[in-house]
């Protein structure tokens, strides 16, 4: 061993001790150390605090250092900053084959723990295996490939958690009122305004705002959705504009971005926004015309591109007009308006959204559902104040009380539907039936008569409107005289 110090394997057995935790007698460590030694390229060995306690010539030459004595009872990171020595100390867990790179060198390390008698971690020693990795090229390309993609799945991660679930095809209905509600969002994804949706709580309004940015010009970019109503009033200007380090008294040492920030390039969806304090309304105001934030702590200015969609369940003209919004955010945000309709304005849709919502809920159940036509009448009865939401609770609650097979009918609707919101069954007409020939002469009378008042009395324009010929309507009105 022409490298290695007189007396490095009575160090090393002097800190392995006569038996280690693994049980090694002293011959067989006196016997491998040395081979392990001449074998790499440099060895190393660190304390329970992580300081360098012993190292090679060769280890030493390796890293440039005028003399092995100078880094002694140094922390080994301040000699090799890329080590991960400390870790096999604090955990006890050897490294059997790991790759550091070192001033533009890439090294091949072994490194293991060893204990004292009483099975205490003492320390740790290192071997460079490889200071060449030319012989290893095809194994370094591989952990490089590898590295590469696991920075490129982080990144497509952190992507995803600003990206949208939803599309339009996810607003389901196809009543006139839903699919008004999807003219405007396809208007609104195609050109760059801000959108203010309006409806009542559960209508599907971020369902709505995912499905505009999925499909608008700014896809790739983030969404990010922060509900006004659910942060602190106090809160609210870090959230939105990012804190500057040290701010606050506890504030982060670094920089945080706020909302703006994050939602560059893309969407920022503001959800209740009539929730929004006066005071944090001026500043958004400021944010938007100008096109710039400045963070919280900070003079400097940060531009920003965002598009912004607001949502609201309140009245904001009257929240305009007792002072408590003002007028002019109010005008910027309300470029495109899209009102949402209640969930009973449109009970057209409620087979299509029980279809919908039970095909998501089969699948976390792992079941079939189904509701009759009989289940989706007796959802029509309710006055839904909880809407879409509210919907899917009660299928849900349906489909957990209910018998097995998933086939949801009106008794088992009526049972998880809530009593209050019912609809009223509508009266019966207290007026006794007539015979259907009297019925129909009075409802044809009506009708002549309402077409010769709207053709001032032209007979000729009256029969016209009517579908009849003009002798018939001379004939029927001689059975009326």
């Amino acid at each position: 061993m022409n490298d290695i110090e007189p007396g490095g394997t009575r160090y090393m057995t002097e800190l392995f001790g006569d038996k280690n935790k693994n049980g090694l007698t002293r011959d067989l460590i006196e016997a491998l150390f040395p081979m392990f030694e001449e074998a790499s390229a440099g060895a190393i060995a660190v304390d329970r605090d992580a300081r360098i306690t012993w190292i090679n010539n060769s280890y030493s030459q390796l890293l440039g250092l005028d003399s092995h004595v100078n880094a002694i009872g140094r922390p080994v990171r301040q000699v090799i900053p890329e080590t991960r020595m400390p870790e096999v100390v604090e955990t006890g867990k050897p490294l059997l084959l790991d790759i550091m790179e070192h001033q533009q060198q890439q090294l091949v390390v072994t490194r293991l723990p060893f204990y004292n008698e009483a099975g205490e971690i003492e320390g740790a020693v290192a071997f460079v295996l490889y200071d060449d990795l030319q012989p290893l090229t095809p194994l370094v390309s591989k952990h490089r490939r590898l590295h590469q993609d696991l920075v490129a799945a982080r990144k497509a991660l952190a992507k995803k958690a600003r990206s949208t679930r939803y599309s339009l095809g996810d607003f389901v209905g196809a009543s006139p009122g839903a699919l008004e509600v999807k003219r405007r969002a396809r208007l609104a994804a195609g050109r760059e305004m801000a959108v203010l949706l309006l409806g009542e709580t559960g209508t599907g309004k971020e369902v709505l705002a995912q499905a505009i940015h999925s499909v608008s010009s700014r896809a790739e970019k983030p969404f990010v959705g922060v509900n006004v109503a659910a942060i602190p009033d106090n809160l609210l200007e870090a959230e939105f504009f990012g804190v500057a380090p040290g701010a606050y008294t506890g504030a982060d040492r670094k920089f945080r971005e706020g909302k703006f920030q994050l939602a560059n390039g893309g969407t920022l969806f503001l959800d209740e926004v009539g929730d929004m304090p006066l005071p944090l309304q001026a500043k958004l105001l400021r944010a938007l015309q100008e096109g710039e934030v400045e963070p919280l702590g900070s003079n400097k200015v940060v531009s920003v591109d965002v598009r912004v969609i607001a949502a609201t369940s309140r009245n904001l003209e009257a929240m305009i007009a007792d002072g408590s919004f003002r007028s002019d955010l109010y005008y910027r945000l309300n470029v495109l308006e899209i009102p949402i309709p209640p969930l009973r304005d449109r009970l057209v849709d409620l087979g299509l959204l029980c279809e919908t919502l039970l095909w998501e809920l089969s699948e976390g159940l792992d079941m079939r559902a189904e509701i009759t036509d009989a289940g989706v009448a007796a959802l029509a009865s309710y006055d839904w104040p909880g809407n879409i939401r509210e919907l899917r609770n009660v299928l849900e609650r349906a489909l957990t009380m209910g018998e097995e097979g998933g086939v949801l009918d009106a008794d088992a609707i009526f049972k998880v539907l809530p009593r209050y919101g019912a609809r009223p069954a509508p009266e019966m007409a207290s007026r006794p039936v007539r015979p259907l020939a009297e019925t129909l002469a009075e409802a044809e009378a009506q009708a002549i008569e309402e077409a010769l008042v709207a053709t001032r009395g032209n007979r000729t324009k009256a029969a016209r409107l009517l579908g009849i010929s003009r002798s018939v309507l001379y004939e029927k009105l001689a059975r009326m005289s």
